[in-house]
């Protein structure tokens, strides 16, 4: 079988897919100036390509899969199949929100405000679809860049991609409504998802970027208890599943393992000690698969 054509984003989500791809079990070498990054897995074929682009590559087949935000398939209406939801983005683990934003001063409070007025967007088609499904009509300008620098001098409003606001309260501009909540896809071509070769591989690389993404902010915690204190212990852990416990060389003792936010451990071993557990070790995660 020949390697997946794999579309993977250039600009603000690079970093951080490359990093979800090395968790998942995938490295890649880079160029300072390369497109073509190269995988230690001979059967994925990679090319690194803004997010816009890549929904309509993979439905003309120029690519067979991809890495895009849902924004980008609703922007440029591709026909792909939509194979997991990744949930994950530049600095979070957060959706991302295309907004209306406007300067603080500015009297435009609602969409219908917006009503004759010019708007600085790259998402040309979401914002059109927006304002038409609220009954307003106005000047849609796409935004090659610097759209927050925009308003008020050349536009009314932005529409424009934030994850945390920041950038926006920088520049002096308040949010007056949410267009289009998106997360990351993973997607597919049609025929590609039909030959059962490609489909076991994207497949795969779908399991393993979602176990990847069930780690994060998870640990292991191992420790050894005596049978007496079990319940107690078991009554202190938040397991994910039930705590797994096995016998030990020693019939009065057992192995106690689950897994925990890592958030809660710094509360919950010392009732742990308490409770009679010892040898606690917590440990890393890379993937959690259900």
């Amino acid at each position: 079988m020949k390697a997946i054509k794999l579309g993977l984003p250039k600009g603000s989500l690079q970093d951080s897919t490359f990093a979800l791809m090395r968790k998942a079990g995938w490295n890649f070498k880079l160029g300072s100036r390369s497109y073509v990054p190269v995988s230690d897995d001979p059967g994925i074929a990679a090319r690194l390509i803004r997010p816009q682009e890549i929904p309509r590559y993979v439905e003309l087949g120029l690519l067979d899969a991809g890495l895009t935000g849902y924004d980008w398939i609703y922007e440029n209406g591709a026909d792909v199949v939509e194979v997991a939801e990744l949930c994950y983005s530049k600095a979070t683990s957060n959706p991302v929100r295309w907004v209306v934003a406007v300067p603080n001063d500015s009297p435009i409070q609602n969409v219908k405000d917006l009503q004759g007025k010019r708007i600085a967007t790259e998402a040309v088609g979401l914002t059109k679809r927006y304002l038409a499904a609220n009954g307003v009509t106005a000047e849609v300008e796409f935004s090659w860049g610097a759209t927050e620098v925009k308003a008020p001098e050349l536009v009314d409003a932005i529409v424009e991609l934030t994850e945390t606001g920041s950038s926006l309260r920088a520049n002096q501009l308040r949010i007056i409504d949410t267009v289009l909540t998106s997360t990351t896809r993973l997607i597919a071509n049609k025929a590609i998802w039909a030959d059962p070769g490609k489909r076991t591989k994207i497949e795969q690389l779908a399991m393993l970027l979602t176990g990847a993404l069930n780690a994060e902010n998870k640990v292991l915690l191992k420790m050894n208890a005596k049978k007496a204190n079990v319940a107690a212990i078991c009554g202190v852990l938040p397991a994910l599943h039930a705590p797994t416990i096995n016998s030990l060389g020693d019939p009065e003792w057992v192995a106690i393992e689950t897994v925990v936010e890592e958030s809660v451990v710094r509360e919950i071993i010392p009732p742990l000690k308490a409770a009679g557990a010892s040898g606690i070790i917590e440990l890393a995660l890379n993937k959690v698969v259900p």
